[in-house]
């Protein structure tokens, strides 16, 4: 699969999430197997550039091509500038968010917000074409299925943001109202893809094998984006595309090899956000690592006491330690054992049908 001139490795990507896919995690992640990252969002606010958390996010060192990100905004002109801005500091792709539903981000008319007003969003991406095109950089776009399960217009614009140069479109199977509650629908999805010419990527609810295959299979996607269910299990990339590849599953990592990404992963964390904040901001990821392992819930309580660097390179350390004396491997997964997508989808529309 191509995004403008760039060849992806593989159809399995990691979504943006703010907080969470900085440039260690996207790193890992592209390591572990995913194809394809894009950063977090940048905000298109001029102003907030010189900050610490925007000079952070524009920070690619050392990342693999292609470098892509995510911008964030309500004007057309300001969307434009921040894309200069970005390809000023190494972005080759630069993605529009239509798809974020936090309310900090919603309520500035922002993220998935902007799907309530199809003028101003088809406004920001022509203007954010234009100023990419010039340079050849490709840009693209992720959104929601609506605003609300009332108002779907996913496939209007989606229609719209192709005939404008959007060269790939992810699509999150949740309206903004849903946030990330409730399950994701693939029905939109496919429609979206079944009416454009250019690649769609289905995001929602992606968390197994099994579902991966069957996401693809009823939505006739060109990819998939995974983003919660890598959260603390960053592999399942190279699960997933293993699975998709062979039919078969891969064994779960040994514990031995957990601890080795997971302390490498912190260094470089640690590098660059520095050890006051770097600490503080490992802890989630270091809670999704071991939630659902033996004596997770009491180490997580431990560790997020500690406030330097080395005390949680050492714990993390011998937590893993003493867990490769109980076990080999770490668990496999209980994601994604529910039922089928078309289970769910038929699902769906019986309990539509009982409301009406």
């Amino acid at each position: 699969m191509n995004i403008g001139p760039y060849a992806l490795a593989n159809n399995v990507f990691v979504a943006p999430m703010a907080g969470v896919t900085d440039r260690p995690f996207r790193q890992l992640c592209k390591k572990l197997g995913a194809g394809y990252a894009v950063s977090e969002m940048v905000t298109s606010r001029r102003d907030l550039w010189d900050t610490l958390k925007t000079s952070r996010r524009a920070n690619h060192e050392g990342e693999a091509a292609p470098i892509a990100v995510q911008i964030a905004g309500t004007d057309a002109r300001m969307m434009a500038d921040a894309a200069a801005y970005n390809l000023d500091r190494g972005a080759q792709i630069i993605d529009i968010n239509m798809g974020c539903p936090a309310k900090k981000v919603c309520n500035k008319w922002a993220g998935s917000a902007l799907m309530q007003d199809e003028t101003l969003a088809l406004q920001i991406i022509e203007a954010v074409v234009a100023a990419c095109l010039p340079h050849g950089v490709p840009v693209t776009l992720k959104m929601r299925t609506g605003w609300a399960q009332s108002h779907k217009n996913a496939l209007s614009i989606a229609r719209a943001a192709e005939s404008a140069g959007i060269q790939m479109l992810a699509v999150h199977g949740r309206t903004r109202e849903q946030g990330y509650k409730g399950l994701a629908e693939y029905d939109t999805i496919a429609e979206v893809k079944a009416a454009l010419r250019i690649p769609v990527v289905a995001n929602g609810d992606i968390d197994s094998p099994e579902k991966a295959r069957d996401v693809l299979a009823y939505t006739a996607a060109d990819a998939l984006m995974v983003g919660r269910a890598a959260q603390g299990r960053p592999w399942i990339f190279r699960e997933l595309t293993h699975f998709m590849a062979t039919g078969t599953h891969l064994a779960p990592p040994l514990v031995a090899d957990v601890k080795c990404l997971l302390l490498d992963h912190l260094l470089d964390h640690y590098a660059l956000y520095g050890e006051f904040t770097g600490v503080r901001t490992a802890r989630k990821h270091i809670g999704w690592y071991v939630k659902t392992l033996p004596g997770g819930e009491a180490f997580r309580g431990q560790m997020n006491g500690l406030e330097d660097c080395r005390a949680q390179l050492e714990a993390v350390n011998d937590y893993f330690e003493a867990l490769s004396e109980r076990m080999d491997r770490i668990p496999a997964s209980t994601q994604g054992h529910g039922a089928s997508v078309q289970e769910r989808m038929n699902n769906d529309k019986n309990e539509e049908e009982a409301a009406l």
